[in-house]
């Protein structure tokens, strides 16, 4: 089984995330980088497919140079091959994006000789959270798409995939053809934590760079501003059976007595 992740290079999580003076992007001097919860899941679903399977786990991201750091992460966690579409510091919207991953994915089928029998992606990055990649990537190769899965089944024999979501208090179960386009939530599994032989086998792995046309993506960003930090402070409303009257009158204006 021939397996393609889709993942994307963000903020660490609980980081303050610095804006630059003029407002115009992120102050990456120092803050530290990771791929995302949904992300996560994915590269560990292509690994454990591919465990049952056979065949190969390939993960693809587009971003700039340092974005290689996170295509070795998921190496360590037992993704097979890697590469990365270098588009360098300026960040691309979904449309341009979606365009350099086809692109990627041609350039990989072309030269295995093998197409993927599915394609992974998180559904939706951590930071912008557009949701709109896999679906732009799906829509470009002529594949089927399901979003928000939570559950992958593979039948051998038919070819087909089974997945499940989660859908207002039931699951709902969707049946497609391979190939296809899946989008994935956290929660779909528990990722493994790269061991150490996994970390320098990363370490030494080749990375493969594909060069990218120029972006053409719609959306620019007009914009970014730091939001107000919300400080809680915290008031001791005494000690001992002192503070049963405050108490008590915290309760009341709560309405909760």
């Amino acid at each position: 089984m021939n397996v393609l992740v889709c993942v994307k290079r963000v903020p660490a999580f609980g980081a303050k995330v610095p804006v630059t003076a003029d407002g115009s992007g992120i102050d990456t001097r120092h803050l530290g980088f990771t791929i995302g919860p949904h992300e996560e899941c994915a590269v560990e679903e292509a690994v454990g497919l591919v465990s049952a399977h056979g065949g190969r786990a390939t993960v693809l991201t587009v971003g700039p140079a340092e974005a290689e750091e996170q295509v070795r992460y998921a190496l360590a966690m037992g993704a097979d091959r890697g590469a990365l579409v270098e588009t360098g510091t300026t960040e691309l919207d979904p449309q341009a994006t979606a365009e350099a991953i086809v692109g990627a994915v041609e350039r990989l089928v072309a030269d295995d000789e093998e197409r993927f029998d599915l394609l992974l992606f998180g559904v939706a990055s951590a930071d912008a959270e557009h949701g709109q990649v896999g679906p732009r990537v799906a829509a470009e190769l002529g594949l089927p798409m399901v979003g928000s899965v939570k559950g992958v089944d593979v039948d051998a024999s038919s070819k087909d995939l089974s997945l499940r979501r989660d859908v207002a208090g039931d699951v709902e179960v969707c049946r497609v053809p391979m190939p296809a386009v899946v989008a994935v939530k956290e929660g779909l599994n528990l990722p493994r934590y790269p061991s150490m032989p996994g970390r320098l086998r990363a370490r030494k792995a080749p990375v493969w760079s594909i060069g990218a046309e120029p972006a053409r993506g719609g959306l620019a960003t007009a914009g970014l501003r730091q939001p107000e930090e919300n400080d809680e402070e915290t008031v001791v409303l005494g000690h001992g059976a002192d503070a049963a009257p405050a108490v008590v009158n915290v309760f009341e204006r709560l309405g909760v007595m």
